[in-house]
């Protein structure tokens, strides 16, 4: 929906009812919760009250979260100590590591003294990221949390002087072209004395903010990867509960970093993901088709044989490190969890980072709060970030993705020396100097790749996969895959790159098609959306916009 279609419906229906709170955090993932329940935990230890209320686009709390995930309990050890006698859902503790280099048919085993400790998960647990959040929310719940799942934030609200006020949630009920139908109900505006952004990774508000306050202003570009994952149940022959396996190589080129995860969980099911950088070069390349291949490997296929794939779900992953961090806080507000980007790329793990980014924020503003601030920068935020292990971690990580960008020989071999020798301090540190889009080339300087159909066993399609993450948006919204220029898809992804958002996108949104007058044209169904965000990071001509669907749509992930 446009800004002026919107503008008109506030003028025939407004003013929208507002709601007052202390804070109002957009994203009810691993960051926001936690911001949200240390608030709680703070007011309830002072003996002060403070309003918090999440607002969470999925239609339940956890239903978009989609992760690996190997877990740290480094952050959710400092949030609930005693988290094991409550409940928590890490079950499944990592009982071995295993790191592979593929090639076409063999599986070269990394030895132990070779595997940087960044690769080590002793201690850490194999768990569902979206069930570790349901337990989260009801912890929030409890302490007093109100939130709102089904409700999107669509728009950031400012005060007269620019700083952050709040957010609008959607508009519910309005139809493909923007208007409203029977079932219209008028967003509602959430006022805050802070706002939280814990959208996860290119967080549409997010986005905006960065732009708007020059958040990125001398920071590396920020750089991406698209993991996609599956999960399985497998013959409890195969099953090893806590195993770890990591690979690198095939099926990908040298040019093309990327890797895969294959986690055994409890209850024979295993979790298996494939992630490749978004700063590759070839628009032939399908991720989702390179994952499928990957499955087909000896080493890997063993695990499938005789199993059953139960879900799906892609999700975008923000990769830069601590040099492409954009400044973090603004005034009214700020960035927490993979919104701004805290995730160590060598160590695959991002939510034990959200957990803490969370709390250090609540901290920061209970403190603001208490002093009967409002609306300013919370500064203590970044500067108590700047003294945590988190800090410590990220540094020592900061240069593994910019490493691995030379190249996968070259690459491989000095990421190793800065993890293995220098233990990621190394006296320099690597940039980015490109973001992600711009890497792709022109379809001219490349050859299709030409990828093997699915068997339906171990290897499947896009419209079958994205039906097993029971994504659905309703018909008659408007589109939230948004074209700056309509004209472009044809003019020049097509012309140049052989259409390249057919391919990089998971779930089959994108598809050119014969127009009755025999031109071509691009079919976004967005309907299969899985809100992974690849669109919006990948197009080369940085023409896709995603913005926030109506509430409640999208995926649906019962345990992923």
């Amino acid at each position: 929906m446009t800004q002026s279609h919107n503008q008109s419906i506030l003028e025939q229906y407004g003013p929208r009812e507002a709601m007052e709170y202390d804070v109002v955090i957009v994203g009810g993932g691993p960051a926001g919760l936690s911001a949200a329940i240390r608030l709680k935990q703070l007011a309830a230890e002072k003996g002060n009250d403070v309003s918090v209320c999440v607002l969470e686009k999925g239609g339940e709390v956890g239903a978009h979260i989609l992760s690996g995930a190997v877990m740290d309990p480094i952050a959710i050890n400092e949030l609930f100590p005693n988290w094991k006698e409550m409940g928590a859902p890490l079950n499944m503790p990592v009982s071995e590591d295993r790191i592979y280099v593929l090639t076409e048919t063999k599986a070269i085993k990394m030895p132990d003294f070779a595997v940087p400790a960044a690769f080590h998960n002793h201690g850490n647990y194999v768990i569902s990221l979206a069930n570790v959040v349901r337990w989260l929310g009801q912890q929030a719940e409890a302490l007093g949390v109100e939130i709102f799942p089904g409700f999107p934030a669509a728009e950031i609200l400012y005060n007269d002087d620019g700083s952050v006020k709040g957010v609008a949630t959607g508009n519910m009920g309005i139809d493909r072209h923007g208007n409203p139908t029977d079932a219209f109900q008028l967003g509602m505006e959430l006022h805050a004395k802070y706002t939280f952004f814990a959208e996860g990774s290119r967080g549409h508000l997010g986005k905006q903010l960065i732009s708007k306050f020059n958040l990125d202003e001398g920071r590396a570009p920020q750089t991406y990867n698209i993991g996609i994952k599956e999960l399985w149940e497998i013959d409890p022959k195969m099953h090893r509960p806590g195993l770890v396996v990591h690979t690198t190589g095939w099926p990908l080129d040298k040019n093309t970093v990327g890797g895969s995860f294959l986690y055994h969980l409890e209850n024979n099911q295993v979790a298996v993901g494939f992630v490749v950088s978004l700063a590759y070069e070839n628009p032939y390349l399908s991720p989702f088709e390179e994952f499928q291949r990957y499955k087909t490997h000896p080493e890997i296929r063993k695990f499938f044989e005789g199993g059953k794939r139960i879900s799906y779900g892609a999700r975008a992953i923000t990769a830069g490190g601590l040099q492409s961090l954009p400044k973090f806080v603004f005034p009214g507000g700020a960035l927490i969890g993979c919104d701004a980007g805290f995730l160590n790329m060598p160590r695959i793990k991002g939510s034990h980072a959200a957990i803490k980014t969370g709390m250090l924020a609540a901290e920061a503003v209970f403190d603001a709060l208490g002093a009967g601030r409002s609306s300013d920068e919370l500064s203590a935020y970044p500067a108590a970030f700047e003294k945590s292990w988190l800090y410590d971690e990220l540094y020592t990580a900061r240069n593994f993705k910019p490493w691995l960008g030379k190249g996968f020989y070259v690459g491989t071999a000095m990421a190793g020396i800065d993890q293995l020798i220098f233990r990621g301090k190394a006296p320099w540190t690597l940039r980015s100097s490109k973001a992600d889009h711009e890497y792709l080339r022109p379809a001219s300087e490349f050859k299709p790749i030409v990828y093997p159909k699915p068997d339906n066993k171990l290897t499947f399609d896009r419209l079958s996969s994205v039906f097993i993450s029971n994504t659905n948006h309703a018909e008659e919204q408007p589109a939230h895959l948004t074209l700056k220029d309509a004209s472009v898809p044809v003019n020049v992804n097509l012309a140049q790159y052989a259409g390249p958002e057919s391919r990089y996108c998971p779930a089959g949104v994108y598809e050119y098609v014969k127009a009755e007058n025999g031109a071509d044209r691009l079919q976004i169904n967005a309907q299969n959306c899985v809100h992974c965000k690849t669109c919006d990071i990948k197009d080369p001509t940085q023409n896709i916009v995603w913005v926030t669907p109506e509430g409640g749509g999208g995926p649906n992930y019962p345990n992923m």
